[in-house]
């Protein structure tokens, strides 16, 4: 399963053809803990590799739960840490991926979303594990659909989050087309699952406060 999970971050960062075996490719990004009621990296004495954020998410004393009006996820629970996986350049953050998961139609999905060191621009969206519909909702995993991703934004100049799935298809001419990304056909629910995970991953209760703090921080 860890060795899964460090295929699928290499993935979505585009590493895989790397030369050299998954550890030694994965041994490059570095893990830290985030505690996700502050936005900063976690001071604590817990290991960020071994961390298992699901088990976490279901322990009443490392979790919180999700008010209704919130849960756009529907997840219930969210755990108090999560990990991100950076990758530098030097001293300069190139990529970070953050974990992401919430219901779709038939299941919960679980992934990864890689950035940018702008911390706003997508590299990467990927989900490793998921039960929808095959060749409707289960079209999340069709490369064709995932290579979209790459290049959209995240925040508009306000901040809010405004990345989603449409229904139909992102033309030239649509609006805001830099934050939006074809809806699957066939599967509405998971698609506004994708888009329901991701703004609440991305919001408030979720990354927010992480990747404001660490945008905020490229211009000092």
């Amino acid at each position: 399963k860890k060795d899964d999970i460090k295929k699928n971050i290499l993935a979505v960062t585009g590493m895989s053809n790397q030369a050299g075996t998954v550890d030694e490719i994965f041994s490059q990004f570095e893990v830290k803990l985030v505690d996700l009621s502050t936005g900063n990296y976690a001071d604590n004495n817990i290991d960020p590799v071994s961390y298992d954020q699901r088990a976490a998410s279901a322990d009443p004393q490392m979790s919180i739960n999700i008010d209704d009006k919130d849960d756009i996820a529907s997840i219930g629970r969210r755990a108090n840490y999560a990990p991100v996986y950076i990758l530098k350049e030097g001293d300069a953050i190139k990529q970070v991926v953050l974990p992401v998961h919430g219901y779709g139609l038939w299941s919960t999905l679980y992934g990864f979303l890689a950035l940018e060191g702008d911390f706003n621009t997508v590299r990467g969206l990927r989900f490793y594990e998921q039960a929808e519909t095959p060749g409707l909702g289960g079209e999340v995993d069709n490369p064709k659909w995932r290579a979209q991703w790459a290049g959209k934004k995240i925040f508009d100049a306000d901040g809010n989050v405004e990345i989603r799935v449409i229904r139909g298809h992102v033309e030239p001419n649509t609006a805001n087309a830099e934050y939006k990304v074809d809806g699957l056909s066939g599967a509405t629910l998971t698609s506004n699952g994708v888009t329901n995970l991701l703004q609440f991953w991305l919001g408030d209760q979720g990354f927010g406060p992480y990747l404001k703090k660490m945008h905020s921080e490229l211009g000092k």
